[in-house]
């Protein structure tokens, strides 16, 4: 910093200092706790002990300051002497394997990382071991400095969070004043089709608006202004139906058409044209209020029989235009607010929903209220309802049942449904669900985490957010404390018992001679996916241990710390590619039959796998599936994706559709276990590289995906003519980054573990899991220098962050997509 920044800086602090001391102007242990926002007391008394130093046991503000400028201005050593320090919690002048250890348990504890015991040994040995060069049996300051010195990203901003605390504000507001976005060239670039369609639609609404002031000049400013609006509100009313036309616009993803309108924007354009509607529907009301006041003037009724009684005889329909124009005004006013963002984000969806499906009563106000508006409802209306009624039908056709229920953490609801044989969809689409156990009349939208080309089931991860996810959750999560009907509970077990035992789940060591290439495929893919030995011989399972395998199709990430357990759905009947047991007693077809008509309720669960995991028979109907912007994924050549949360549900079953198309490139040596590929573009997919970012706040919520995570990674090839194609980033917001001093030993052990274990101590992947946030900047400029052509960057999470990421995807010229459903 500069000498002015200098004197901001120290002024700052004293202000700072001043406003938590007492009148003796010096602050004890708690309230240092309370000031530095600790959560483990080990450093605060550390860091407060190494402050105090004249031994009062209380911090003067000179003491402070001291101390402060000797970590944020002085030189490595000091730094790393003040370090050693903190860690050398007994004085003696160096580290033993207790002291690191107690360190790095209160390092865990700030970083929200849950690690069993002994785990935390074999960090501790693993960093001790490491720094230890003599083997002496403890760690001296040159050898810590040694050993941190191998570590350039620690070295560069050694600091402590409690200079954060002590930042001066004026640098934040120096850094924030810059070029607004939407005036950069940048910007005009990224988004020609958005801006472009939204001047011809402005200039549209102007034509309109010129055109019918113009024919009705003879009726005075007010009319004239009114009629303008009402014209406008004509096209208007029925766009914003346009914009939600969803099976229209899947259809046209897949056509020239994408290139040249904003598809993708159609959900932002239609909160535009609906804001649009409120603009011009005040202003048409007030309009038609001024005139009423002229009118009232010099005619026979009063104000108030203009606007709220028929006796003017205005409008076409039994003089009810000013009746209905007033119903109007408060219907799409209470649209508008049902629909804002503070209404949907905070828990009430069905507050949204409700008041959204008023439009079919505004629809029908409006050809009541004005005569011209049926010429231009009546095309898209066709069409609108046409779509009502396919995804009505579609939705009823056949019976959908939630065959399977995890429940994960951080209230996520991993729900498996048997997916009917005319559902095609593709990866990123999502659908509408409708469980008249939870809701009978309520339709909410889920993107499928499933990839096409899992044959028997669908995907669908829920978060709990509002009344309805919370009411599915609960659902399942309480299941147990209905009554259950024994005998027909026992009856149900022994019969899917005798099913299940009676197929082979793993791919024989050739296929038979009555599979067909399609149906070997099939299975070679599945086993491929879920970790299935090629070269195995086929086993057969009893339901007890088909709990327990972990090379079964449908996988499902559990909820233990211990170990991703996986578990299978296998439907009733043989799949395609399935091999069937000869040896099966007693089965008959027209029983199977019979059985699958007769469907449990949830109250006779067939099995139960643990606490949060059970099979399950519940009806639902589905409504898709829709497509997203995700589809351009397999045009493009580099592609990232950024899930951020439960975000990464679209990127699920992108992820297993790329690795399909990988997979059928990967070859495998016949003598060795050595693998390569060849280059996987074809005409279906041109992906050189794939990047995959999983922004998530805590360690349980990474158990969502773990599974299939850790099945992308192993099959990896060990050799690609381009590099690594598929490359997984993982960040943990709630620990803490390697430049905190509070984290600097962990991050160091978690590194050293993980290159000794080859996997992640938090995940249990390959990939090391890294702490805090990403450094978007950095981020984006290592994938630039790659050169593998054309990125586009796909984005799944909140919008908070999705502003951030488009920043700086204008700013590196890659083009943006965002999940909008």
């Amino acid at each position: 910093m500069s000498l002015d920044e200098d004197a901001r800086w120290l002024e700052w602090v004293t202000k700072q200092f001043e406003s938590i001391a007492g009148d003796d102007k010096e602050i004890n242990l708690d309230e240092f706790k309370t000031a530095l926002k600790v959560k483990e007391s080990f450093f605060a008394e550390r860091f407060f002990a190494l402050f105090d130093s004249d031994g009062s046991r209380t911090i003067s503000l000179d003491e402070l300051l001291k101390a402060l400028d000797l970590l944020i201005h002085g030189n490595e050593t000091d730094k790393l002497r003040f370090l050693f320090q903190v860690y050398d919690v007994d004085g003696s002048g160096s580290i033993d394997p207790d002291e690191l250890r107690t360190v790095l348990k209160s390092c865990l504890s700030e970083s929200a990382i849950s690690l069993p015991e002994e785990k935390l040994d074999d960090l501790t040995l693993a960093l001790f071991e490491s720094a230890d060069k003599d083997n002496s049996g403890s760690i001296t300051f040159e050898e810590l400095k040694a050993e941190l010195e191998s570590f350039p990203e620690v070295m560069e901003n050694l600091t402590i969070s409690a200079a954060n605390w002590l930042k001066p504000p004026g640098l934040e507001e120096k850094k924030s004043r810059q070029t607004p976005r939407y005036l950069t060239r940048a910007y005009w670039h990224n988004n020609s089709r958005k801006l472009l369609f939204l001047c011809a639609y402005a200039l549209l609404n102007l034509l309109l608006f010129t055109v019918a002031m113009l024919r009705n000049a003879e009726g005075g400013f007010c009319f004239m202004v009114a009629k303008g609006c009402g014209q406008c509100l004509n096209f208007n009313c029925t766009f914003v139906m346009v914009l939600m036309l969803r099976r229209c616009l899947t259809w046209l993803r897949a056509t020239w058409v994408v290139k040249v309108l904003p598809l993708d924007q159609n959900i932002l354009l239609h909160q535009l044209v609906g804001y649009a509607i409120v603009v011009f529907t005040i202003i048409h009301t007030t309009a038609h209020f001024m005139n009423f006041v002229q009118m009232s003037q010099s005619g026979s009724y009063t104000v108030w029989e203009y606007l709220f009684t028929t006796r003017p005889g205005i409008g076409w329909v039994w003089g009810s235009a000013s009746v209905t124009g007033v119903v109007l005004q408060l219907m799409i006013c209470l649209m508008v607010v049902g629909s804002s963002t503070f209404v949907r984000r905070s828990g009430h969806f069905e507050v949204f929903y409700w008041s959204h499906l008023s439009y079919v009563w505004v629809l029908a106000l409006l050809v009541v209220h004005c005569a011209n508006f049926w010429k231009w409802f009546v095309v898209p209306g066709v069409v609108f309802l046409l779509e009502k009624l396919v995804g009505v039908a579609v939705a009823h056709m056949g019976g959908l049942y939630i065959v399977e229920v995890n429940l994960l953490p951080s209230k996520v609801t991993h729900l498996v449904i048997k997916r009917p044989p005319f559902f095609h969809f593709k990866p990123g689409d999502y659908v509408y669900i409708n469980i008249p156990n939870i809701a009978k009349y309520e339709w909410h939208p889920f993107t499928i985490s499933s990839a096409p080309e899992q044959p028997d089931t669908l995907w669908l991860h829920i978060r709990s957010m509002g009344q309805w996810t919370n009411r599915l959750y609960e659902y399942f999560r309480q299941a147990d404390s209905q009554v259950v009907s024994t005998k027909r509970l026992s009856a149900s077990l022994r019969d899917r018992r005798h099913q299940r035992s009676a197929q082979v789940f793993c791919l024989l060591s050739r296929p038979p001679l009555y599979l067909s290439c399609q149906q070997y495929n099939t299975v070679l893919f599945n086993n491929r996916m879920l970790g299935c030995g090629s070269g195995l011989n086929g086993w057969i399972f009893s339901q007890e241990e088909l709990f327990k395998c972990v090379s079964c199709n449908g996988a499902v990430a559990s909820n233990e710390d211990e170990a991703v357990q996986l578990t299978l759905y296998q439907q009733k009947g043989h799949r395609a590619g399935s091999v069937p047991c000869t040896g099966s007693e007693g089965h008959n077809p027209d029983q199977q039959n019979q059985a699958d008509r007769e469907v449990p309720p949830l109250s006779e669960i067939s099995a139960k796998l643990n606490e949060n995991h059970r099979f399950c028979n519940v009806k639902c109907f589905v409504d898709g599936p829709y497509g997203t912007p995700t589809r351009q994924i397999f045009a493009s050549e580099h592609a990232v994706l950024i899930g951020a949360g439960i975000g990464i549900t679209p990127f699920a079953s992108i992820l297993q559709s790329i690795m399909y198309h990988y997979r059928m490139r990967k070859q495998n040596c016949p003598n060795c276990d050595y693998s390569w590929c060849e280059n996987i573009k074809d005409s279906q997919m041109k992906l050189r590289k794939v990047d995959f970012i999983w922004i998530n706040r805590d360690q349980k919520s990474f158990e969502w995906f773990v599974s299939l995570l850790t099945k992308l990674e192993m099959d990896q090839a060990d050799e690609e003519p381009e590099g690594r194609f598929l490359e997984m980033h993982m960040y943990m917001t709630s620990a803490l980054s390697k430049n905190d001093m509070k984290a600097i030993g962990l991050q160091m052990a978690l590194d050293l573990l993980a290159k000794k274990e080859k996997r992640d101590s938090i995940t249990g992947l390959r990939t090391r899991t890294q702490p805090g946030r990403p450094d978007w900047g950095k981020v984006f400029q290592k994938v630039a220098e790659e050169k593998k052509g054309k990125v586009h960057v796909f984005y799944c999470g909140s919008p908070a962050l999705a502003k951030l990421i488009k920043a700086q995807c204008e700013h590196f010229g890659f083009h943006f997509y965002k999940e909008n459903f």
